[in-house]
């Protein structure tokens, strides 16, 4: 179903008093964002009301390791926000169509993962453009959401393409580390009430460690849901 366009502009309208609070990643006291003991979090909770956490993926998909991914989430009846490239959704529309098929979201990472500086901004817009359309034909869903790579984001975007920046409060640096246990210790030992959590399927570790890292903040009493529903609901 095309989302509805009304709803859109209200999301977008919230956004601008909410997203900062979720696009700072160091705290004022050194800790990193969203990083909190157990007890610090079950003092917070009070043991009682649904923890939510977002779990997000960028750059994929990938062939191989999305799809394992995905079978690992739908095990665990989990949904998570994928942050895509439109290269790599044209490669792989059938990834891209389960993903939307088992209620996963699915937002614009740019065409080929393009950082945004004073120099490229038609072209960065333009890449955004392209991507939103072929996740749309693929999927016939409207997207807002975009991760912009590292970060770097221009917030006119934000009127001119209908569409809003997701960062990330915690980074378990992922991509750079093949030990999959050390990668699902940084996620469990830093990750609290409300955070998001920046990952990517593009890696055999991070995936292992992302569905590590999902078994044991359930048993922790945290649910995963996708960013909207952790910024709007």
């Amino acid at each position: 179903m095309k989302r509805n366009r009304n709803r859109t502009a209200l999301i977008l309208l919230v956004c601008l008093v909410l997203v900062p609070s979720f696009c700072a990643i160091i705290r004022t006291d050194g800790r990193q964002a969203g990083s909190h003991s157990v007890e610090e979090r079950i003092e917070q909770n009070g043991g009682q009301e649904e923890k939510k956490i977002a779990l997000t993926f960028d750059d994929g998909p990938h062939p191989y390791y999305t799809e394992q991914l995905l079978d690992g989430l739908k095990e665990r009846g989990v949904v998570v926000t994928f942050f895509v490239t439109g290269e790599h959704a044209q490669l792989h529309p059938d990834i891209i169509e389960r993903m939307s098929e088992e209620g996963h979201l699915i937002g614009n990472h740019t065409y080929s993962h393009m950082q945004l500086t004073s120099r490229n901004r038609e072209e960065f817009k333009e890449e955004l453009i392209k991507t939103n359309e072929i996740i749309m034909d693929i999927t016939g869903q409207e997207v807002i959401f975009v991760r912009p790579p590292y970060g770097s984001w221009d917030k006119n975007f934000e009127a001119e393409l209908n569409m809003f920046p997701v960062l990330w409060t915690v980074d378990p640096l992922d991509w750079s580390s093949t030990n999959a246990a050390r990668i699902t210790d940084k996620i469990v030992s830093r990750t609290g009430e409300n955070d998001i959590i920046l990952m990517h399927d593009y890696y055999k570790t991070s995936v292992t460690a992302a569905l590590d890292a999902i078994d044991k903040l359930q048993e922790e009493g945290y649910t995963f849901v996708t960013v909207e529903e952790l910024l709007f609901d």
